[in-house]
C-alpha cells in the first residue's frame, strides 16, 4: 500500500505568467491550479473549449482571485499551434513558465494528425516542439522554465528512424513510448542548445508516475467499439493504494520541475516510489534509452523539419526590447 504524498510547496508567483497546454482536465489541469493558487497568472490553451471553459470555473472556484484566459489550440495541427503562437506574441507578454503536457496516449489503430504525422509522435512531441519554437523570443524575455511532460515509458522507447510514423508497422505502445522518449530527448537538448546559445532558458522534464486520468480512456478508446478496460482497472487499483495515484499526487514532480528553484535543468522529474508509479517528486537518472546526444541532435533536426520551425533565439538587446515593451 503506497503512502500520502506530501503537498510540495512552492515559492510565490505572482506577475508571473504560465502556459500550460493539456489543463482542460487531468494532470494539466491540477497543475493550472495549483499555479494559480501560488499566484501565477494563466493561459490554457485547449481543444475543447467547452472542457475549457470548465475548467476555468473550477480554478476560480479553488482560487478567488485566480487570472486566468483560455485560448484555443489543436495540438495535432500545426496551423492551430502557429495561431495560438502569433496570438501570444501580439500580445507580448513574456511567458515565465512553460509546461508542455497535453498528449494521446495509445489509440488501438494508427491515426494521423492534420498534417499526416503520427497521433502520438505528432501531438505530444511535434506540436510542442512547434510550440516552444515559436514562442521562444516570449520564453527568452520571461527567462523561463519550459518543463516537458515525458512518462517512464520512455525507459522503453525506441525511435525507428526508418519508420518515425509508425507506417509500416504500428504499435499502440511502441508509438507511445517513442513519442515520450521524443519529448524526454527535446527537453534535454533544449536545455543545452539553451545553454551553449545564451538562451537564458530553463529545459527540464517530468513524469507523474501512474496517474488516474481521463488519459486511460482517450486514446485507448479512439475508434474502438466496446470501451477499453483500461480506466476502470486503473480506478480499482488506484482504491487499493496499488500502482496508481491520484491527480494531487500526480502533479507533483511536475510542479516541482516547473517551480522549484532546486530543479535544474536538463534534468528528469518524477516519482519516488518503487517502480516510479507513485510518490514523491525526486531527481531520476536520465534513462538509457536518452543518454545519446547523437540521437537528441538528430532528432532535434528532424523534429525541427516536420515541425517547419527554426529556433530562432533573439540577441540579447532583442530580448531586453521586448522585456521593456511588456512593462
Amino acid at each position: 500500500m503506497r503512502t500520502a504524498v506530501k503537498d510540495l510547496s512552492i515559492p510565490d508567483l505572482a506577475g508571473k505568467l504560465a502556459v500550460v497546454t493539456g489543463a482542460s482536465d487531468g494532470v494539466g489541469l491540477g497543475l493550472a491550479e495549483r499555479l494559480a493558487r501560488a499566484g501565477a497568472e494563466l493561459v490554457l490553451p485547449v481543444r475543447n473549449p467547452r472542457k475549457g471553459a470548465a475548467a476555468v470555473e473550477r480554478i476560480r472556484g479553488a482560487v478567488s482571485d485566480a487570472v486566468v484566459s483560455l485560448r484555443d489550440i489543436d495540438m495535432a495541427s500545426l496551423d492551430s499551434v502557429a495561431t495560438l503562437a502569433q496570438t501570444l506574441h501580439d500580445e507580448g507578454r513574456p511567458i515565465q513558465i512553460l509546461v508542455n503536457n497535453a498528449g494521446v496516449m495509445a489509440p488501438p489503430t494508427r491515426h494521423t494528425t492534420a498534417d499526416g504525422l503520427e497521433l502520438q509522435f505528432g501531438t505530444n512531441h511535434i506540436g510542442h516542439v512547434a510550440l516552444t519554437a515559436r514562442l521562444l523570443p516570449l520564453l527568452q524575455a520571461g527567462r523561463a522554465r519550459v518543463t516537458t511532460v515525458s512518462s517512464s515509458a520512455a525507459r522503453f522507447g525506441r525511435l525507428e528512424w526508418d519508420d518515425l510514423q509508425a507506417e509500416r508497422r504500428y504499435s499502440p505502445v511502441r508509438a507511445y513510448n517513442a513519442s515520450k522518449l521524443a519529448n524526454l530527448l527535446f527537453a534535454i537538448e533544449l536545455d543545452r542548445r539553451s545553454r551553449t546559445g545564451g538562451w537564458g532558458i530553463t529545459s527540464n522534464v517530468a513524469h507523474p508516475g501512474t496517474t488516474l486520468t481521463n488519459l486511460y480512456t482517450s486514446g485507448p478508446n479512439l475508434g474502438r467499439r466496446r470501451p477499453s478496460p483500461q480506466k476502470a482497472i486503473m480506478a480499482r487499483l488506484a482504491r487499493w493504494g496499488l500502482f496508481v495515484q491520484e491527480v494531487h499526487a500526480g502533479v507533483q514532480p511536475i510542479l516541482y520541475a516547473a517551480t522549484s528553484p532546486a530543479a535544474a535543468g536538463g534534468r528528469l522529474y518524477g516519482p519516488d516510489g518503487p517502480g516510479q508509479f507513485t510518490g514523491g517528486p525526486t531527481e531520476l537518472p536520465i534513462y538509457r534509452s536518452a543518454r545519446k546526444r547523437d540521437d537528441a541532435v538528430r532528432l532535434w533536426e528532424l523534429s525541427e523539419q516536420l515541425a517547419n520551425v527554426t529556433f530562432a533565439a533573439l540577441d540579447p538587446e532583442q530580448t531586453e526590447a521586448l522585456r521593456r515593451r511588456a512593462v
